[in-house]
């Protein structure tokens, strides 16, 4: 089984909303299990003990509040563009890695042309380098996390313009 082919199983278990799946083909053995926040253990309330003596009051002035301005039609326009965009996110957890080794250069930079399957960056998980290749042609427009910083599963990392 390819890794490709593991990322997306991995996909389908967390949208499917399964809690565990065990996979098992010849020699290769696959447990996928998921953690969902209503099986977190409930969240500690703290009570801090009130005052015996009442406090003195203190005069405040409110000042006043102005109206928030509706958004404009420029601030919409951003969010248009962004849906042409591709958002390539992260298929594991591990650490991000722009570039193959400390002495080589960053596989891509904002602004480089990047073809289907070209390798945007590694992410290592158990001591394993994924590579994680372009999965649509286009230009790098944002890199959104910084190099040797740890993502999660789905973060986004590279904004690319297939124009």
């Amino acid at each position: 089984m390819e890794l490709k082919e593991i990322q997306n199983l991995i996909k389908f278990v967390a949208k499917s909303g399964a809690s565990e799946v065990s996979l098992e083909m010849g020699d290769i053995k696959i447990n996928i299990k998921t953690s969902k926040e209503e099986t977190a253990s409930p969240p500690v309330i703290v009570q801090q003990p009130t005052p015996a003596v009442a406090p003195e009051p203190v005069a405040t002035a409110v000042a006043p509040v102005a109206p928030v301005a509706a958004p404009t039609a420029a601030a919409a326009a951003p969010e248009a563009e962004d849906e042409n965009l591709n958002t390539v996110k992260s298929p594991i957890i591990g650490t991000f890695y722009r570039r193959p080794s400390p002495d080589k250069p960053n596989f891509v930079e904002v602004g480089d042309r990047v073809n289907e399957g070209d390798t945007l960056c590694v992410i290592e998980a158990m001591k394993l380098f994924n590579e994680i290749e372009a999965e649509a042609s286009g230009t790098i427009v944002k890199i959104l996390v910084d190099d040797s910083s740890p993502v999660e599963f789905d973060q986004p990392l590279f904004v690319i313009d297939p124009a």
